[in-house]
């Protein structure tokens, strides 16, 4: 395991704040998208006086005048049928957070543990699983599957303020993360205060969120626990139930004591590769690694969109199609899963929804009247296909 850093905090960093860097931030995103925030500015209205507006953020984020507008409220909905609140900052917030996250990357990444994942360069999920498999491998065979209640809205506020000053001496950044923290949100056309969290759809909450939790990846290693993290969706594993038990409290008790968080108790488990559990979207068990059930719902649920049978079958259709099919495939038929079977079937599936959409009805012969080499010469993608190559 990873040795932990010796801390040397980080001065002027305000004074690194240049035109190139505020250029980059807005690259950044623009590349991102996103809607617009309060102010109705979307990245096009933005980049059509981009100089100017960049020369002023950047005037106010250097002699620490800058004040971000309120967020946008704006919910989208969850797998369990709840609404999960989103924060959408102006687009010269987001430019400002990017900006920010840039100032405090290279002094954080360095101080990051090697089994977080989550929001890394070099780093994505597929690196996670497969640390979780090597792990296996090992003989750590049962899991502690751990989930924070609300952990981006429930963050306080002064445990974030903490664990970046530890590390920075810039006043002028130290209070930039504070305006940003509590710069509130217009629901409904009625300003709230935001005293705890941190907004899920903000640029600089990703990082935010690995500087905190950073403080239980070297508690957990500091006690001898081998884990993988992906932003907050964790799992410690262990060689026995009694250390998975352990562990657990252990874990429990870094949150409640010193982050100011709890676990969520009905979702947070012992459990054991032979029972298989959850992680970024795979079901990982001791016999396979596969897309899990929620993640082929919500597959379905993008194809449903796009393939309603009062509309017309033409080349846009698969277009469109091909987006969604080529992008669950990159991330899904890894070559440490096993899909040949769920690629065949939602294969299958598809095809049927195009041939419903096609003749306005579900009926077993039409497989006849649109074959699949028809669909394959549409420019249709096959999972198998995707698959086999992967």
């Amino acid at each position: 395991m990873s040795r932990k850093p010796k801390k040397v905090k980080a001065h002027s960093l305000t004074g690194r704040i240049n035109p190139e860097m505020m250029f980059r931030a807005f690259r950044n995103v623009k590349q991102n998208r996103g809607a617009a925030g309060v102010d109705k500015v979307s990245i096009r209205m933005f980049e059509a006086n981009l100089e100017q507006n960049l020369d002023r953020l950047m005037r106010q984020l250097k002699d620490g005048t800058y004040q971000p507008q309120p967020l946008r409220r704006a919910y989208v909905p969850k797998s369990d049928g709840r609404q999960r609140p989103l924060g959408i900052p102006a687009v010269r917030d987001r430019v400002a957070q990017d900006v920010l996250r840039q100032l405090l990357n290279p002094v954080f990444e360095p101080l990051f543990h090697r089994c977080s994942f989550g929001f890394r360069s070099g780093r994505n999920c597929h690196l996670a699983v497969v640390e979780i498999l090597t792990l296996w491998r090992e003989g750590y065979k049962y899991v502690v599957d751990a989930d924070i209640t609300g952990f981006f809205d429930n963050i306080p506020h002064h445990v974030i303020l903490g664990a970046v000053a530890a590390e920075v001496a810039d006043g002028n950044v130290l209070r930039l993360v504070q305006k940003i923290l509590t710069a509130g949100v217009m629901e409904d056309g009625a300003f709230r205060p935001t005293q705890i969290g941190t907004p899920q759809g903000g640029v600089i909450s990703p990082l935010l969120a690995n500087i905190v939790l950073n403080h239980l990846d070297w508690k957990l290693h500091e006690a001898g626990y081998y884990f993988v993290r992906y932003a907050d969706d964790f799992v410690v594993l262990a060689k026995s139930p009694q250390a998975a038990e352990e562990a657990l409290c252990f874990v429990d008790r870094v949150l409640v004591d010193e982050l100011g968080l709890q676990l969520n108790q009905q979702k947070t488990m012992v459990t054991s590769f032979r029972n298989g559990f959850a992680f970024l979207g795979f079901v990982i068990s001791s016999h396979s690694v596969k897309m899990s059930p929620k993640a082929v719902g919500r597959f379905k649920d993008k194809v449903r969109a796009i393939t309603v049978r009062n509309h017309n079958l033409d080349a846009q259709v698969i277009v469109k199609l091909n987006r969604i099919i080529r992008g669950t495939a990159n991330y899904f038929l890894a070559p440490f899963t096993a899909s040949t079977m769920l690629a065949r079937d939602l294969d299958r599936w598809v095809r049927m929804r195009l041939r419903a959409m096609k003749f306005k009805r579900k009926w077993r012969t039409d497989h006849f009247r649109l074959r699949c080499r028809y669909l394959k010469k549409m420019g249709l993608l096959a999972f198998e296909e995707l698959c086999s190559a992967a």
